[in-house]
Parts: structure tokens; sequence; C-alpha cells
């Protein structure tokens, strides 16, 4: 596995690292231990919906491809904490065959698992939100008429805006700071390439 993008997120090729991780038990523990930090199997277990032996299990299988390692003991070192790797993930489809449905399998499971976020935000984290926080949130839907590599170069500015924030240490942010997801589908059209007049 490779971090070396400017998030510093875990850099997915091989297409038996995207199946581990298209298991929805998996992800949960990813984003469990990314929003809150190092935990053990057993405090993991209730939020990913598994008993502590298959959590453990499902975490040695994660450790086997990179994405998570063993965090600093805590005060009981004959529990074994597990940290994330990275501070995220991600992967482009390989061009043979197996990777690119390895891709498909990953990218469906995280389609089923972060669908519905915005709905549950809107319902159950937005209303209770202070009105600045309410304002700076929401969502988008833009749509661009772009060739690949300009569409790469937008994904590489987005990025470069972001790395400063994404990146900065608990010290470096500001007072009443607070976890914020910033959700990208990026998801080409099917068609017809478009001539400069199209829309």
């Amino acid at each position: 596995m490779d971090s070396r993008n400017r998030l510093g997120d875990v850099e997915i090729t091989d297409p038996q690292a995207m199946r581990a991780l298209a298991h929805p038990v998996r992800l949960a523990i990813l984003d469990r231990l990314h929003r809150y930090g190092p935990a053990t199997a057993t405090q993991l277990a209730p939020d990913v919906g598994a008993t502590p032996s298959v959590t453990s299990w499902h975490l040695r299988h994660l450790a086997g491809f990179g994405l998570v390692r063993d965090a600093e003991a805590g005060a009981d070192r004959r529990q074994r904490r597990w940290e994330a790797a990275a501070r995220g993930f991600r992967f482009e489809a390989p061009q043979d065959d197996e990777g690119r449905s390895a891709a498909r399998a990953l990218s469906r499971e995280m389609f089923v698992r972060y669908g519905d976020l915005p709905i549950r935000w809107l319902t159950e984290v937005e209303p209770g939100l202070d009105p600045s926080w309410q304002s700076a949130g929401g969502l988008a839907n833009t749509r661009v008429v772009v060739s690949a590599e300009e569409l790469a170069a937008i994904q590489d500015a987005i990025e470069q805006v972001l790395a400063p924030y994404v990146t900065r240490g608990p010290s470096e942010r500001p007072a009443q700071s607070r976890g914020v997801r910033l959700m990208r589908y990026v998801l080409p059209e099917q068609g017809e390439e478009q001539s400069g007049g199209a829309r």
C-alpha cells in the first residue's frame, strides 16, 4: 500500500485488497477508526455490527492488506488496540478484468454504505446545528463537460485546496472546529463524446 498522495490516503491497487475491503463490517471498522481513533475489537464490535471475535478476525484481515495496524498499547496492555494505517483510502480500477471487477465490488459496497448518509444528516444532524453550521453545510449537483485530463486536473485542484485542512494536527485546528464529511462523487456519464456546443 502506498500513501504518497497529498491527503495521506492509502492507495489501494491490489484487487485482493479491494475485495477484502468490499465488506460492510470492514468498511464500518475503518470508518470508526478514522473518526474516533484507536480501539480494541471489543470497543468496535457494537458499532460495526459484529461480535468481538468476528471483529478481531476482520481487523486481522484488514491488517494483512496494510489498512489497519497495531496502535500504542492502552492502560490495559492485555487488550490489542488497532488504528487506521492512514487518514483515508482511495482506489482506481485497474485495467485488467479482475481489477475492474474488484474495484466495482468495492464501489458498490461504498455506495450502499454511504448512499443514505445525506438523508441521515438532513434528518438527524442538521436540525440541531447552529445556523452558521447549517448554512455552511449542504450539497451541490454540478455537471461539467470536460476531457478525462481536465477531470483529473479538477480532482487534483480540489485535493490541493483540501490538503492543508486534512493533514494538519489537532493543535493546529481553530477553536470551535468540528469534523465535516466532504463527499465527492465523480461520475462520468455514459454517451457520446460531446463537442463545444453541447450541454
